[in-house]
């Protein structure tokens, strides 16, 4: 892990840093020494590790929790460089849901690809950043909707360490096998009148879910209009499973 620039505002310490060649962000308390809970974002599709919804969760997880939030581009997002296949997929389903295909079932094919990269990338992470004196090996939990949630589910299932998860905005066609494999609290966002994921696909994702503690906060809305309340529950979630 090498870090690039470290700055700091309103007693949040950020630094960016380089894994290999994943770039990322590193959000911690403002003079935090000692170990403490760790919370990894996935950004959605088309955004990056310090996209607004991102970094406005981050900094209040750092400053209200006494957290420390990780964030990576995806490939293909941020500062990572285009992936030819990827664009050549993208274009491909463009044209398939102008032939009048349907959306859905493309971006949950999509999703499963990327998936294959990012949950052994996300690993990774976790041990570079657990290794830090300032974040060290607590408890760790995730947050992500939309592709967030595409990568994040088969992340949840795969990491052992995590120990709750918010996830949402996303579909059981990407990811009803992987949801049921997982076991931790799991707080999971819908939008009622999501216009890119079927609220009857959302529904069946949540009831894939094999944790024994799971609540639905479906709210009106298309698929980026989450409100601005979901983010004082999700500071409550958090810091009562990992705080």
């Amino acid at each position: 892990m090498r870090f690039i620039t470290e700055t700091s505002s309103d007693g949040v310490r950020e630094q960016l840093f380089t894994l290999g060649d994943i770039p990322g962000v590193l959000w911690t308390p403002e003079g935090a020494v000692a170990t403490r809970p760790l919370v990894l974002m996935g950004h959605g599709g088309g955004q990056h590790k310090k996209a607004p919804d991102v970094l406005a969760r981050a900094r209040r997880f750092v400053t209200e929790c006494g957290f420390a939030v990780v964030a990576v581009d995806v490939p293909a997002h941020g500062d990572r460089p285009k992936v030819e296949e990827y664009d050549r997929i993208a274009t491909e389903n463009q044209a398939r849901v102008e032939a009048g295909e349907e959306l859905a079932p493309l971006i949950a094919d999509f999703q499963a690809l990327v998936a294959r990269q990012t949950v052994p990338e996300w690993r990774a992470v976790l041990d570079a950043v657990q290794q830090l004196e300032h974040v060290g090996a607590g408890p760790v939990g995730y947050w992500g909707v939309s592709l967030g949630c595409g990568l994040g589910v088969p992340f949840v299932a795969a990491e052992p360490r995590v120990r709750a998860a918010v996830l949402g905005l996303g579909g059981a066609l990407a990811s009803a096998e992987a949801a049921a494999r997982i076991t931790v609290p799991v707080e999971f966002l819908v939008q009622w009148d999501d216009e890119r994921v079927p609220r009857v696909q959302s529904l069946a994702l949540f009831d894939a879910l094999a944790s024994a503690e799971k609540t639905l906060h479906a709210n009106p809305g298309k698929h980026g209009e989450i409100p601005a309340f979901e983010l004082e529950s999700t500071l409550r979630f958090f810091a009562r499973h990992l705080g």
